[in-house]
């Protein structure tokens, strides 16, 4: 266990990335997180300007913040997850708390790293009536890779990382390239792709984006350009899918 002395979200300042990638390595080890999500709910906006302003910065902060927020509900509230429902009840209520707004996954997902996308048209509408908060941290564009880094507790997802501002770029081209090489199926003419691709189509550019996608990482030759159809997506509940 942490010794109690490092527990304390103080140790870590106001340095939002710090506290968020703390919290997310406290979900992973077991260890309480009372002080750092009281940390990050009592943050200032001024002490988020990096995430503000910073692309590297916002993607490892709202990363590490969505995979924490999902270890979180899925210790304290389980039962949201199960059933057809879940897409209204566990990424709806609120996970954390970053400087006093409380947050779903779905507003960190959708409404800050997708650039304010609707979840329900391929991505290719924007969120109905964004939150103010949502309106000063949305980022500027959708990048596609954040679907291979982000994870809902879903079988089919992809494992959790640990995303670091310096290093973030190289780790969400790794987390793309991971998962793309334990997921991709080809045969014929035909490449199978995870069904992530297909929810958010827009995110990926369209068909042709999305075998450029392929392309960027060696699993589609160049001159190639075979059809593509969708895997299924396992919904079977698989908790702390860290890597290593």
């Amino acid at each position: 266990m942490t010794p109690a002395g490092e527990l304390n979200g103080d140790r870590h300042g106001a340095n939002p990335t710090n506290l968020a990638a703390a919290l997310l390595d406290a979900t992973r080890a077991g260890d309480e997180t009372a002080a750092l999500l009281a940390a990050l709910a009592g943050l200032r906006e001024r002490d988020l300007d990096r995430v503000r302003t910073d692309r590297q910065t916002a993607l490892a902060f709202w990363c590490n913040c969505y995979n924490a927020g999902t270890q979180l509900l899925l210790d304290r509230r389980p039962g949201l997850y199960r059933g057809l429902s879940r897409s209204l009840r566990f990424f709806s209520v609120p996970c954390l708390t970053v400087a006093g707004t409380d947050l779903s996954l779905d507003d960190i997902e959708h409404g800050i790293v997708r650039a304010s996308r609707s979840k329900y048209t391929l991505g290719y509408t924007p969120r109905l009536l964004p939150s103010s908060f949502e309106l000063r941290y949305a980022l500027d564009t959708a990048d596609p890779r954040i679907h291979f880094a982000v994870n809902c507790g879903a079988e089919s997802c992809p494992a959790i990382r640990h995303y670091e501002p310096d290093r973030v770029d190289d780790q969400l081209d790794l987390a793309a390239e991971t998962y793309l090489d334990a997921t991709v199926e080809r045969e014929g003419d035909v490449v199978r792709v995870p069904r992530l691709m297909l929810w958010y189509r827009a995110d990926f550019g369209g068909r042709s984006g999305i075998l450029d996608f392929l392309r960027r990482y060696g699993l589609v030759a160049d001159e190639d350009s075979p059809r593509i159809r969708y895997l299924d997506w396992d919904w079977g509940l698989e908790k702390g899918q860290f890597v290593g």
